[in-house]
């Protein structure tokens, strides 16, 4: 049982995250009161432990009065359990509900009568009984009553699973909140309490699955030592649902077997994956399976042997399936030696394996066909591979947002993707019912997020980051779930229920992510940061890789600037379904915030404001550096109804993102203006410094790019 969280604070540092069950205030204390008197908990079991352990340590947080166990239940009894262990449970009308909520899923209900009388929280497993608690104390933090409470819950994605991309010797890869959470010199024999907070953390939203490593993996991470460590850190997230996966390095059989290939087709090599995870399961026996990032970046893979990705895909699926793992295969697959546009390199390489991966393979495919920019297009290979389950993987930590520096409320970005409709199906056929499933009769489903976890105090950095984690679980639990409902949510748990500060702060979260599309890449510009670690602008980068610089994606010059992905150009609009295909196409139909994604537009051209393309573009840069301006002053306002060391933390940051936001607008304007030849419209401020200034800037040691730099 955690005891690192106080009832009573003065000042905070974070570390509660959403789990700080503050006093409750009135009229809701004494309802709460009356119908909370005692907890009954049939069973046994680690997983029912925990609800209890949890519901022992809340309730008497919130409700300033101890709320003992009991044996049986009267009048004010919360009632939690299972039908097959709990005959009070059992006693009651909830089969049909039970019968729709699976595995995981659960039903809270207060119990008819003319007076509070019992709350039940039913599911079919003890893990479901475990989201319900969390569920029901949720409720309980947001103040909402209980008479005629009832909720049926159930996931809509199978897998929720947070990407650690976390390294053996404690850094993080595109890590901005210290080192990783992981203590591999320590493991197995001390646990940090820590881990136990972290796993209650995940429970609490849902999430239940974690890769612990990096996907540029290192083969050691499978062999006995570390298995062994990793087996203690399953031991502690088991209670709470969480399974562990590993990611593998497709070269492991000849780094760390001895084997001279790494062939998929080889007989040795498949002998020695399926040995691989024997040894795996019976140190971890609920082990999930293999995260794999394969021919890209660097990276081995099946490509080296001239096979295909479900060649090798399906390698270490067929090792797995005995035990019940899963394989997940990365879609993020492009090569510097293909002439062909980054962005369509991984539908052309994929989509024809459609049909050809084992049922026990997951492929990971992220938001869009690039990497994780502040705005792009959905993935086209959402509706592309009806044959093949898709997973959807989106970035929580923020690369290319930022870092821990700005506050950037991702749940829009999340949604947006999720929302987005591939047509491919007809009318309706929604990311989202691509990743759940359901569009396709897949029973295997997922969801990732690339975690922004570390050894900070507050796990995240930015105080707000952690809002990013929570929406993520939210929205994998129930993707119908709506942005401002999850801001609201995480606002209420983490500061407070008052409606002079949450209603102010939900705005400003809400317009957070607009203002850095707005001062970063406006109008569909996109992967223009500086080479390597990402952090502030570099549209001027150049030389090397071409698919790692800024020039090869906006294009600029005299006549104009984006990438033309037309039929004209490189088409990758070609790989998208109608109607989504016909409207980017068209240079008058296209969205403006896709606008330089799919075309190159001259700098004249008439946006629909009526002003020209540069003119328009500038005063973007501007708006975004206005809209963080905004978010101070809606900040500095809300000082009243928030610790005063968490209120500090969130302002000076603000300051350090304005400062940032006004850096992105001079230096980008400023560098696209040598090919425009336009002066700044009015209403844009001048720059603070040459471009030479700007060109000459170098930061060292950015916070992220630890062993590789890729991700």
């Amino acid at each position: 049982m955690n005891t690192h969280f106080p009832c009573k604070r003065i000042s905070e540092d974070g570390y509660e995250l959403w789990l700080r069950y503050v006093p409750v205030a009135q009229p809701a204390l004494a309802e709460y009161r009356a119908a909370l008197t005692h907890i009954v908990i049939d069973g046994v079991s680690a997983t029912l432990q925990a609800a209890r352990d949890e519901l022992v340590f809340a309730l008497p947080c919130l409700l300033g009065a101890s709320v003992p166990l009991a044996d049986t239940a009267g009048r004010g009894a919360l009632v939690a359990g299972t039908p097959h262990r709990s005959p009070l449970i059992a006693a009651l009308d909830l089969e049909a509900d039970l019968a729709g909520v699976g595995d995981e899923g659960y039903v809270i209900t207060a119990v008819p009568g003319a007076e509070p009388n019992r709350i039940v929280i039913a599911a079919n497993t003890d893990i479901g009984v475990l989201y319900g608690v969390f569920h029901f104390l949720r409720h309980l933090q947001t103040h909402q009553p209980l008479r005629g409470l009832r909720v049926v819950s159930a996931p809509k994605i199978r897998l929720r699973m947070l990407n650690h991309w976390d390294n053996l010797d404690g850094t993080v890869e595109r890590g901005y909140a210290g080192f990783s959470l992981w203590d591999w010199h320590k493991l197995p024999d001390y646990l940090d309490p820590r881990y136990t907070d972290y796993a209650r953390a995940n429970a609490s939203i849902g999430i239940n699955a974690v890769s612990l490593t990096n996907v540029n993996a290192n083969a050691l991470v499978l062999t006995r030592p570390y298995l062994v460590k990793a087996a203690a850190l399953a031991d502690v997230f088991r209670p709470y649902g969480i399974r562990v996966f590993l990611t593998a390095r497709f070269s492991a059989p000849i780094e760390i077997g001895g084997l001279d290939t790494a062939d998929p087709l080889d007989p040795a090599v498949i002998a020695w994956w399926r040995a691989k995870a024997d040894e795996i399961y019976a140190h971890i026996p609920d082990f999930g399976g293999f995260l794999v990032k394969a021919n890209s970046e660097g990276q081995p893979g099946p490509h080296d042997y001239g096979r295909s990705h479900s060649d090798g895909a399906n390698l270490l699926a067929d090792a797995l399936a005995p035990h019940g793992g899963v394989v997940i295969w990365r879609a993020f697959v492009y090569d510097e030696n293909v002439a062909e546009d980054r962005a369509r390199q991984a539908y052309s390489d994929l989509a024809p394996q459609d049909g050809r991966f084992r049922p026990n393979a997951l492929l990971q495919v992220k938001n869009g066909p690039i990497d994780f920019q502040p705005r792009e297009p959905y993935h086209p290979l959402f509706g592309a591979m009806p044959r093949t389950p898709l997973m959807l993987e989106v970035q929580i930590t923020q690369e290319y947002l930022g870092h821990a520096t700005h506050l950037v409320y991702l749940a829009p970005l999340f949604a947006e993707t999720l929302d987005a409709d591939t047509g491919c199906a007809g009318p309706g056929s929604l990311v989202a019912h691509v990743v759940d499933g359901s569009l396709d009769g897949h029973a295997l489903s997922g969801m990732a997020g690339v975690s922004n976890i570390g050894s900070d105090r507050n796990w995240c950095g930015h105080p707000f980051a952690a809002a990013n984690w929570y929406a993520f679980g939210r929205l994998a639990w129930d993707h119908r779930l709506s942005t401002e409902q999850i801001a609201d949510e995480w606002l209420r748990v983490t500061f407070g229920n008052d409606e002079r500060f949450v209603e102010p702060a939900k705005a400003m979260m809400i317009l957070s992510r607009e203002a850095v599309v707005n001062y970063m890449t406006p109008l569909g510009l996109h992967h223009i940061m500086a080479r390597n670690h990402h952090y502030g602008p570099g549209p001027w980068v150049a030389g090397g890789r071409r698919d790692w610089t800024s020039v090869y994606y906006h294009q600029a010059g005299p006549d104009g600037i984006g990438f033309d992905r037309t039929a004209s150009g490189s088409n990758a609009i070609g790989q998208y379904c109608s109607p989504f295909r016909e409207l980017v196409a068209d240079l008058d139909t296209c969205p403006e915030e896709y606008l330089l994604w799919f075309h190159r537009v001259a700098w004249d051209h008439t946006m629909k404001s009526g002003r020209t393309l540069w003119d328009e573009l500038c005063l973007r840069y501007q708006h975004g550096v206005e809209m963080v301006r905004e978010m101070q002053r809606t900040w500095d306002a809300l000082s009243g109804y928030v610790d005063a060391a968490r209120f500090e933390h969130v302002r000076t940051l603000l300051a350090i993102q304005e400062k940032e936001a006004r850096w992105w607008r001079d230096a980008c304007l400023l560098y696209f203006q040598t090919f425009s030849g336009r002066p700044l419209p009015k209403g844009v401020e001048p720059p603070e410094e040459s471009l030479e200034y700007y060109l000459n800037l170098t930061h060292y040691y950015v916070p992220g790019i630890p062993e590789r730099r890729f991700g």
